[in-house]
């Protein structure tokens, strides 16, 4: 209380500085949980090439990379991130009965077969940043990291729509 008549007293405006920065810090103290909720730069990124793969009418789903998971290129592939399947499905009308199916994975030494069958020349057109492509009776698709920008998503588009058609010849 003498604190506060020695300054009423002196003219000062210290105390009215003083309550206008408790004033801001309360505000500020009050909005800043509400910056967690502001996305980042790469989850707008990632946003914006997920709407642009549904448009261009891929899907977009999390899923385990297929084949081993011991290999030395699996584990430095998937410690950075989500494991991400950008697919194609294929319609019921344009399957055949005996639905060929397929799963390649991309390593240093390029494209190889998990299941033994040929390598489809579609791959070479990937991407970088592609990890591996699967093929069966439902869907296409290639499984990555979003590591691209939406010229790769056409680039993917088109060989999914060439893997598709396989399907169905």
């Amino acid at each position: 209380m003498l604190w506060t008549v020695h300054y009423e007293q002196s003219g000062s405006e210290v105390p009215q500085i003083v309550t206008y920065l408790l004033i801001a810090f309360i505000i500020a103290l009050a909005l800043a949980p509400l910056v967690h909720f502001v996305p980042s730069k790469k989850q707008r990124r990632v946003a914006r090439l997920r709407e642009y793969a549904a448009i261009q009418g891929l899907f977009v789903e999390f899923r385990s990379l297929p084949g081993p998971r011991d290999t030395a290129a699996v584990r430095s592939a998937t410690q950075d991130g989500n494991i991400i399947y950008y697919g194609r499905r294929i319609p019921a009308t344009g399957r055949r009965q005996e639905a060929p199916t397929g799963i390649w994975r991309n390593g240093p030494e390029g494209w190889s077969s998990l299941l033994g069958d040929a390598v489809p020349g579609q791959l070479s057109g990937l991407p970088d940043g592609i990890l591996a492509a699967g093929l069966d009776e439902n869907s296409c698709g290639i499984y990555w990291q979003e590591s691209g920008e939406e010229a790769d998503i056409d680039q993917i588009n088109r060989v999914l729509v060439d893997l598709s058609a396989k399907l169905s010849s």
